[in-house]
């Protein structure tokens, strides 16, 4: 037993924890326009810094609370990270400058790292193999159903409500996350299994894990992939709902590409026992990078915006590829490094969190009314993935013929 509760509760539980993060990137999205004309953002780009100085916080935070945990167990770490949290949250709320919302998003983003990886922990403490796979199954299903549903929340709140109601929102999730956490969940890490924090050890695991290139080239590799994310995270808004004037409909094109990497998560947990991870994220890669130039070719002749529809299938089909490369990608990198994996995916989450803040950031910024940056950002962070795979599985493959 993990806990006291039934395995639905659970299941809700730890898929709650996990949405926060979701939540507070998706939910903010048909509002980050309107946030940054009312604080007096100096350029129409700035807005994009309120989605990555959340990933900026995320970033820090991924390297703390894992070994944390370890110590002075799951609740106490998750406790700490809601608190850090909520007062983000409020931070944000009652902002009265652009700078102050930013510093308000990074804290929220440095607490909710940590419901987003212990929750992982509590699963993994009470149950293994098989009967772990299908409840993190379960939590996954329901952790999809944000990125789909969280947009068009936050767009009803703009009809009716101040965009500040949004970050109420944010500190009663915090506030019902614990309370639901310490009235129902048990400890899931007992005393005597508990390790003393040790920044050398943390350290030492990493030095171990990048020794290794196809930790290292998949780690890497991983950051390009998601700094393409995080542009198009960054740019969405800009794109949708004011170079093609959808207005409130941007909340559904979202959705839309969202169900994308949720059918390519369906598929890949149907496939890749079948097929093997590196046989799946091969050709999903190389399918990524054919449609990205093949649609910056397009784009380019349209002069940078081409007809909605076509966007629209080239992002659900550039997605639904995507999908089938995060998970794969975290697992080979920690494949080799399995004995020191908490340690292990620590450093590897901060590597790759720092690539893809710092890659998709930079794209965003060059964001001109045309999709040509995200695309060619798409394009380019797929050939740079491309190539580290590639050195990955050929020193791999030499150091199993040594």
């Amino acid at each position: 037993m993990i806990s006291r509760n039934n395995t639905v509760e659970f299941i809700l539980l730890v898929a709650f924890l996990n949405a926060l993060v979701a939540m507070s990137i998706d939910t903010m999205l048909p509002a980050i326009g309107v946030i940054a004309s009312d604080l007096g953002a100096a350029d129409p780009n700035n807005r994009q810094f309120i989605i990555t100085s959340l990933f900026g916080g995320m970033t820090v935070g991924t390297l703390i609370y894992g070994p944390a945990s370890d110590s002075i167990g799951r609740k106490p770490a998750i406790f700490i990270g809601l608190a850090i949290f909520a007062v983000g949250a409020l931070t944000c709320f009652f902002a009265t400058s652009f700078t102050t919302m930013l510093a308000g998003r990074f804290i929220q983003g440095l607490g909710a790292a940590s419901p987003r990886f212990v929750s992982t922990a509590m699963v993994r403490d009470g149950l293994a193999g098989s009967a772990m796979a299908r409840v993190m199954s379960f939590v996954m299903t329901v952790f999809m159903l944000v990125p789909i549903l969280a947009p068009s929340i936050g767009q009803l709140v703009l009809f009716f409500f101040h965009w500040r109601v949004i970050f109420g929102g944010f500190f009663m999730a915090a506030l019902i996350a614990g309370l639901w956490l310490g009235l129902r969940q048990e400890e899931t890490l007992p005393v005597e299994r508990r390790r003393p924090y040790s920044v050398s050890a943390l350290m030492a695991s990493g030095k171990e894990a990048f020794r290794h290139p196809v930790t290292l080239g998949y780690t890497l590799a991983t950051g390009c992939v998601f700094s393409g994310l995080i542009a198009y995270l960054g740019t969405s808004q800009q794109i949708f709902a004011e170079l093609y004037e959808q207005g409130s409909l941007f909340a559904i094109w979202f959705a839309g590409f969202a169900v994308a990497l949720a059918l390519s998560t369906i598929a890949n947990g149907r496939f890749v026992v079948r097929l093997g991870m590196r046989t799946i994220t091969k050709w999903a890669l190389r399918a990524s990078i054919a449609f990205s130039v093949i649609f910056l070719i397009i784009a380019l002749s349209y002069g940078g915006k081409p007809p909605l529809a076509m966007l629209g299938v080239y992002l659900f089909l550039n997605f639904f590829c995507n999908g089938l490369l995060f998970g794969n990608y975290n697992a080979l990198a920690l494949e080799p490094v399995g004995h020191i994996a908490g340690m292990a995916s620590a450093v590897s989450g901060f590597i790759f969190s720092i690539i893809s803040m710092v890659g998709g950031t930079l794209v965003g910024q060059t964001y001109n009314n045309t999709v040509i940056p995200l695309v060619g950002g798409f394009a380019g962070f797929g050939i740079l993935a491309f190539l580290l795979t590639e050195w990955a599985e050929a020193k791999r493959k030499t150091m199993a013929k040594a």
